[in-house]
Order: structure tokens, then sequence, then C-alpha cells
């Protein structure tokens, strides 16, 4: 009984019931635990109170998942030949290392963003590269050895708005492939030399749960052009020097961890990246098969009601890019919902909301007045972006 005090703490942290009853000579605790040891990863001091080891850091993500089976050691105790669960995170050599882990564990996409690669209208080329890239060398891995082993880095590049980050959370959905959507937060730190430690931690937790792909959003904020000028600090230098090795250096391992990058200014980006990042591709402004495609999706004509003018707009609206046409067809469907606004809000008395009236279809006049309110915005840099596809870009001739 001199056990109990302990067993009543340990099973008030983590909200265990506690049965004082014995089976057999030996307690129910005992029991659930094999070799005498906890199935988390608490551990007692000898005066009853628990540990606050790292691992406590990651016990919210188990929680919602089924606690019926118990396990022990790796193995599921529904059956004796189950296959170990991969734990979440790999065996590092210090709990300064595993605290940082746990946080990049975070930016692990584990929702299904729901993109698919017909939901991307145009970018035929971006498509089928990223395809061979990620999604034939895990499905026909035979193929893809020695001089055929897969890309390892992909640069999407293009003025804003035209499908980048589309196109990378279509590889979270299509591919299965644990994904690592990281930014500039996730590896800069105020700390000194955790910059550096977060990026070699994050590529060991990728080559764990390989395959992986890295994305890097934004990556001119990580690593511009090194040596320019004497702005750049030195905790800046190490960091994308720290990146340049993990990505191609003495560590590089044969697991399939792949980096996709995506950048507005391509000709920010340090050389050394570019030669990692070996196919860098254009994400040009939507051609007008693109742009009719896109417009028939979010102005569908109905059976009753007079075609829209999808060629004036298709016409109109050369140099936009994708995100611009979704702002044009808001604000043509805006146009019959303020004419409806406009007579709700003369109405003195409150309308129920079962009886308001539905909003009216889109006319022509509507898609006239959208296209006055509407300007381009990816326009400003086409040259450059067409000088740098021409000098460093790649292409699939056919």
């Amino acid at each position: 009984m001199a056990d109990e005090p302990s067993l009543t703490r340990w099973s008030f942290q983590f909200g265990r019931k506690k049965i004082p009853e014995k089976q057999n000579g030996e307690s129910a605790a005992d029991k659930s635990v094999p070799n005498g040891s906890s199935s988390s990863s608490a551990s007692s001091n000898g005066n009853g109170q628990v540990k606050n080891i790292p691992d406590m850091a990651i016990y919210e993500q188990y929680r919602n998942q089924d606690r019926s089976t118990n396990h022990s050691n790796g193995v599921s105790s529904n059956g004796i030949g189950a296959k170990p669960q991969k734990p979440l995170l790999p065996t590092f050599d210090s709990a300064e290392t595993r605290s940082l882990a746990e946080g990049l564990c975070r930016d692990i996409v584990r929702g299904n963003p729901d993109v698919k690669w017909e939901s991307i209208k145009g970018l035929e080329n971006a498509k089928r590269l990223l395809k061979e890239a990620v999604v034939m060398p895990i499905k026909y891995p035979k193929y893809f050895t020695g001089l055929l082993s897969p890309w390892k880095g992909i640069l999407l590049f293009g003025p804003p708005g035209t499908g980048k980050t589309m196109l990378a959370k279509a590889v979270a959905t299509e591919c299965n492939t644990t994904f690592f959507n990281i930014s500039a937060s996730s590896v800069v730190s105020k700390w000194r030399g955790d910059s550096e430690k977060l990026v070699k931690v994050l590529f060991e937790l990728a080559r764990h749960h390989a395959p992986s792909t890295i994305f890097i959003d934004e990556i001119d904020a990580i690593i511009s052009q090194r040596g320019e000028g004497r702005s750049e600090h030195e905790a800046s230098r190490r960091l994308k020097t720290e990146l340049l090795i993990q990505m191609d250096g003495l560590m590089r391992t044969e697991e399939l961890v792949f980096v996709l990058a995506a950048t507005n200014l391509p000709w920010e980006l340090d050389a050394a990246m570019l030669r990692r990042l070996e196919k860098r591709i254009l994400v040009p402004l939507p051609e007008p098969e693109a742009r009719r495609a896109m417009f028939e999706e979010l102005l569908p004509s109905q059976p009753d009601e007079i075609e829209l003018p999808y060629d004036l707009l298709v016409g109109s609206t050369e140099g936009y890019s994708g995100s611009d046409i979704r702002l044009l067809c808001k604000e043509a469907a805006m146009q019959p919902l303020r004419r409806l606004m406009a007579l709700l809000e003369d109405r003195r008395e409150v309308v129920p909301e079962d009886e308001l009236p539905k909003v009216g279809p889109i006319t022509a006049d509507d898609i006239e007045t959208a296209l006055k309110n509407t300007r381009p915005s990816a326009h400003l840099h086409a040259h450059r972006y067409e000088k740098f596809n021409a000098d460093y870009g790649s292409q699939i001739l056919q």
C-alpha cells in the first residue's frame, strides 16, 4: 500500500481511473503496463510526482486518437504480428532538439486541402513536371533509380496570383506524401543558433516521414543572394548555408525528400539555391483557353437565362492573373446583389429570412461594369519573368 499515493497522482495526471482491487496478487495498474513501465512518456521521480519531459508536449496530438487500443513498445495489443506504428518524432540526442522538432510538427499538413489537378485550369507544363517529380517515383519506384533518380527540387516562379500555391495544394491533396508547409516564421528564431538547427531538424523529420514534400512559400524571403552589400546579418547567412547543405551536401541520403519552392521574385534567389532547385518552372498568366474555362466555371450560364458574353470577357482580360479573374467574377456577381440590397433597405419593416427574395441573374451590363471597376495587378514585371525563364527556366519539349 506504500505505492498507493504515487499511483493516485499518476492516475490523476492522465485522467485514468484508479482500480485499487488486486487480482492474483497483482494490481490492475500493474497489469495495464508491461515490464512495470508506463505506456505514456511520463515517469515518476520516486516521490509521487511526474517528471515533465519533452514527450508531454506531443501528448495532445494523440489525445483524439482511438484510446481503446493499448500500445507497448510500438506493438499493438490487438495482435502479436501487428505492424508497429511509426513514431511521430525520430530519435534525437537532446531534449532541446526534440522541442524544436515538436514545433515543426505543427507545419505538417494533416487535413486535405481538397484541390485536384483538374480544378487548376491551364498550367499543363507545371502539372506534368510535378507529377513526374512526386507522383511517378512513388507509383513506379522501379524506374526512378540511378541516373533517373527523382528531381529533388522544383521552383515555381511567376507573377502573383497565377496559381503557384494552388499547385502546392494539389500536390498535398493528390500525392501520398507527408507535406510540410514551411514559411519564414517556421525556421527563423530570435535565439542565436536556433535557425540553422530548425533547418537541420526539418530535414531530419522529412527523412523520417519519407516520402515527404517540403513546400517553402516565398522562398526569396529566406535565401536571397548572399553577400549583397554589408547589410546581411551573420545569422541570416548561417541559415542560408545550412539550408544549402541539407538540400545537397554530405548529409544527403536516398530517402525521397522533395523540395517545392514558390516565389514572385526569382531573380533575387541565390545562385547556389537555383542550382539545387533542378527544375525552374514559369507559372505564367492564364492563356485565353484557361481564362474562358475559369469564367465558365465561376460564372456558369443558367438554362433559362441569356448566355453571358464569354468572348468579351476573354478578350478584355489580357494580362489578368487567375486571382484577378476571380475578383472580376466576384464584382460581376455583386451587381445584382447590390440592386437587391437597395430594394430591401428602402423597406421599413424587417423581412423574415425565409421570405427574402432570390438574387437576380447577372446581365451583360453587370459584366461591363465589373470590367470597368477591376484592373490587372500582375503584369508589372512580365518582361523580367520572360527573361529569367529564357535564362534559367525548364520546359518539356514534346
